[in-house]
C-alpha cells in the first residue's frame, strides 16, 4: 500500500511562521518558508511518502461558508510573530507573512509535490475531496494537521497525524478517546460548536457528555440531527442538555452544514480543476533552483537530505 500525505497548508505554514526565527540574507523574517519545508522533510520521511498533495485555502477561501454564517471565522487575532530576532511595524508585518507565503509556494513548484489551491474554496473541502480521489483508492492516506475537523474524515485508509500534539488519530484512537465513531463526529462538533472557528454550540455539551448521553454516536451507522431531537424528545426524564439541544435545533443543523465534510463545498468548475491537476501530475524536482532559493534565503547550512531522498523516490 502506497503512503500518501496530504498537507493543510496553512496550518502547517502558520505554526513554522510563529515559531522559526529564521531570516533571509536581508535581514527579514523568512521563518515560516524554511520552518514549513523542515516539516515537509520530516513527516515525508516518517511516513515513508509515496506521494505528496499540499491543499492551499483559495482566494475568498471562507466565503461560502460565511453566506451561511457571517460569524464564521469572525474575531480571530492577526497572528504574530513569538520569536523575534527583528522587529518588523505592523503595517508591514502582514506583508511579510505574504510574501514569505508565495516565497514558500515558489519552493514547492520545484518540487515532485501536487498544489492544490482554488478559489472560493478552504483547503478542508480539498483535503476530504482527495482522501475520496479514485486515484489514492487503494493508499493508505495521512492527513498532517492539527485541526479535529479531520477527525471525521478518518477510516482504515484514513488517517490524522497532529504535528503539534505529537499524535497520529486513527478510527480506532478516535473511538477509544472519544466513545464517538469518525462518522458521527462532525454531528458531535456541531452540538459542541467550535470556538476556534466562532461558532457557538449548546451549553454544557462538551464531547464527553454528548458521548455519555447519546452512546449510539460511537456506532458506525450514521446519524443526523434528526436523530438526536427524536432522541432529545423521546426522554421520560429530560436533562438541562436535552431541553438545551431541543430549543437549539436549528443552531445544530447549521453548525453541522457548516462543519461536514462528507459532501464537500466546492464548485464542480473547481473539483474539475482539482481533479485534473491530480490527474496530470508529473512529479519533477529542480534540484539547482531549490539549492539557488536556499541560498538567497540563507539556508544552506540546513540539511534537506531527507526530503530530496523522497524526492528520488517519488520522481521514480
Amino acid at each position: 500500500m502506497k503512503n500518501v500525505i496530504i498537507i493543510d497548508a496553512l496550518n502547517m505554514f502558520l505554526r513554522s511562521y510563529v515559531i522559526s526565527p529564521h531570516l533571509n540574507k536581508k535581514g527579514w523574517p523568512i521563518g515560516g518558508t524554511i520552518g514549513f519545508l523542515k516539516s515537509l522533510q520530516k513527516v515525508a520521511r516518517d511516513f515513508d511518502a509515496d506521494e505528496i498533495i499540499i491543499a492551499w485555502d483559495g482566494h475568498e477561501g471562507s466565503a461560502r461558508r460565511r453566506s451561511m454564517n457571517k460569524d464564521y471565522k469572525g474575531g480571530r487575532k492577526p497572528i504574530r510573530f513569538n520569536r523575534r530576532l527583528v522587529e518588523i511595524p505592523e503595517d508591514k508585518e502582514e506583508a511579510n507573512k505574504g510574501f514569505q507565503q508565495v516565497r514558500l509556494m515558489e519552493y514547492l513548484n520545484e518540487m515532485p509535490v501536487i498544489q492544490l489551491i482554488a478559489d472560493f474554496t478552504e483547503a478542508d473541502d480539498i483535503i476530504a475531496l482527495v482522501v475520496n480521489n479514485e486515484r489514492y483508492a487503494c493508499c493508505m492516506k495521512t492527513i498532517i494537521s492539527s485541526d479535529k475537523d479531520f477527525f471525521q474524515l478518518c477510516r482504515d485508509d484514513v488517517q490524522v497525524y497532529r504535528p503539534i500534539q505529537k499524535k497520529l488519530v486513527t478510527k480506532q484512537s478516535i473511538i477509544d478517546d472519544f466513545k464517538i465513531h469518525p462518522n458521527n463526529f462532525a454531528l458531535a462538533r456541531a452540538i459542541e460548536g467550535d470556538k476556534s472557528d466562532n461558532l457557538p454550540g449548546i451549553k454544557g455539551a462538551g464531547l464527553k457528555t454528548i458521548a455519555k448521553r447519546f452512546p449510539y454516536l460511537v456506532r458506525e451507522d450514521e446519524y443526523e440531527v434528526a436523530d438526536i431531537i427524536r432522541d432529545c424528545a423521546m426522554q421520560g426524564k429530560k436533562l438541562k442538555i436535552h431541553e438545551n439541544i431541543s430549543s437549539n435545533e436549528k443552531l445544530i443543523k447549521d453548525n453541522y452544514a457548516i462543519m461536514q465534510l462528507q459532501y464537500p463545498n466546492i464548485r464542480p468548475m473547481n473539483r474539475e480543476i482539482i481533479k485534473r491537476a491530480i490527474i496530470d501530475f508529473e512529479p519533477h524536482f529542480n534540484k539547482i533552483k531549490f539549492s539557488q532559493m536556499l541560498a538567497d534565503d540563507d539556508g544552506l547550512s540546513l540539511n534537506f537530505n531527507d526530503l530530496q531522498a523522497v524526492f528520488r523516490k517519488i520522481k521514480r
